[in-house]
């Protein structure tokens, strides 16, 4: 049985983790949020960066599954995050970040994910074609 004393009326979110970069809505009929983040990209991945921005601007027309789409926009911002700093980033945490990417694209181009809208195998295909030519 719950102690009253205990309990803790919330009124929003609680969260019970680390939470970063997140925006929140509630108690609203129609919200607009937006989010920049003007970090600078180290010398030498600037078309990495646009290359994967432009994925990212992509990303919700594509047709991908929610879920799907979740994990492609997860691994496309470990990118623009290991690529992000004064200084050049690791070749290897580069590489990782790279395949994280292209291994969520790789079942869409592919054609395993099922429930994918026509044009986003080969919108995949072309993502992974623009992301192994780049470095």
């Amino acid at each position: 049985m719950s102690d009253p004393r205990n309990a803790q009326p919330h009124d929003g979110p609680v969260f019970n983790a680390a939470v970063s970069h997140a925006q929140f809505a509630w108690n609203n009929e129609t919200v607009t949020q937006n989010q920049q983040d003007n970090s600078a990209v180290a010398p030498g991945f600037e078309a990495l960066a646009a290359l994967v921005t432009d994925l990212l601007r992509q990303l919700p027309q594509s047709g991908l599954p929610d879920q799907d789409r979740e994990h492609t926009e997860s691994a496309a911002r470990d990118v623009l995050a290991t690529i992000s700093g004064p200084d050049a980033p690791e070749a290897g945490r580069v590489r990782r970040a790279l395949a994280a990417l292209k291994g969520t694209l790789a079942p869409v181009a592919t054609g395993v994910v099922a429930g994918t809208a026509v044009g986003a195998q080969e919108w995949a295909r072309a993502a992974i074609e623009g992301l192994t030519g780049i470095v």
